[in-house]
């Protein structure tokens, strides 16, 4: 199987790259991205010189660039993880957003039309839904984006299901809830709070720290991905969250115990502008039909993240003025 992987330099496209040829040895993944502050080449260099990888620069908009891509690799199957991910830049400027998430991804599928592919995946957000309140999503919840980020995921979203009933072009989107584990770009939550807890920094929690979310191991969600590819039936929309719920607190006290520092270090900053309360995703689709289910424990794959980062400083460190926009301050 040839894949055309997009963003593979970001942290859930490294890890599914590194978890997918360790587990399928008949593939051959071609990994375009552009190396934007998020997108690191050195989250790969333990698979560089795997002769069924290769790494091409380029951006899912440069029309010319995708195209000769798609015509000289005849792929079987396109992932799309290339996005602007970062709420808190969205705020500031939704330009890139708008590019990236909705241009983007309009010319990846409409290239992917031209050349027949035969599957072609977005990897979309549980930020789609909004915020709810007791309530969890199905795939076919109504759509009510809070933020700019959101509103671009969801957009893009329509268009990849518009592309399956106008020209039945074969796709799922997969919508995932609050990912975490190794090589996360240091601007997010669990990041943030670990490699500020190992220089005894504050940790920064917007508002009241009630927000909640659900917490998938990367792994798993690379698992889930596979089984989406393998399996998932065209045109469907698959849900993806373990069975957990965790305020932004929660976390934050976690983390806290886990490395034997103070409590002291938690502080509430002002809440940033539209920020959803609670996600909540209902995933028995994709545990019913396609028998998945997490296998890391949150706290045992908080632990094991927590050892990550602290193993690998040479890793972080270089990255921190680029993590984020206020260092005080951004913390989700």
């Amino acid at each position: 199987m040839k894949l055309l992987i997009t963003g593979g330099c970001g942290f859930i496209g490294s890890n599914f790259i590194r978890y997918m040829l360790k587990n399928r040895e008949m593939v051959e993944i071609v990994n375009l991205d552009l190396l934007t502050y998020a997108g690191n080449i050195n989250n790969l260099k333990d698979i560089e010189n795997d002769f069924r990888y290769k790494f091409i620069k380029g951006d899912i908009s440069d029309k010319e660039l995708v195209e000769i891509i798609f015509s000289k690799y005849k792929f079987d199957a396109v992932i799309n993880f290339a996005a602007e991910s970062h709420v808190d830049r969205s705020i500031v400027d939704v330009s890139n957003f708008y590019q990236t998430n909705i241009g983007g991804v309009l010319n990846l599928l409409e290239t992917a039309r031209k050349y027949s592919i035969s599957h072609f995946i977005q990897i979309s957000t549980d930020e789609v839904y909004g915020s709810l309140t007791k309530e969890f999503a199905e795939e076919n919840f109504v759509l009510n984006p809070s933020s700019p980020y959101a509103a671009s995921k969801a957009s893009a979203d329509q268009f990849v299901i518009a592309y399956h009933r106008t020209f039945s072009l074969p796709v799922n989107i997969i919508r995932a809830s609050n990912n975490y584990g190794p090589y996360q770009f240091p601007e997010k939550l669990i990041p943030l709070l670990i490699t500020n807890g190992i220089d005894c920094l504050p940790f920064p929690i917007y508002g009241e720290g009630k927000n909640i979310r659900n917490w998938l191991y990367v792994t798993d969600f690379c698992e889930a991905i596979i089984l989406v590819l393998e399996r998932g039936v065209s045109g469907e929309i698959y849900n993806v969250a373990p069975k957990n719920e965790y305020s932004n607190n929660q976390i934050a006290y976690f983390i806290c115990d886990e490395m034997r520092i103070s409590q002291e270090l938690i502080q509430h900053v002002p809440d940033r502008l539209g920020h959803d309360l609670r996600y909540g995703i209902n995933s028995n689709k994709i545990y019913e039909q396609l028998n998945w289910k997490p296998k890391v424990d949150f706290l045992e794959g908080l632990k094991k993240t927590i050892r990550w980062y602290q193993d690998n400083e040479h890793w972080w460190r270089p990255l921190l003025k680029s993590a984020t926009l206020d260092n005080k301050n951004l913390s989700e």
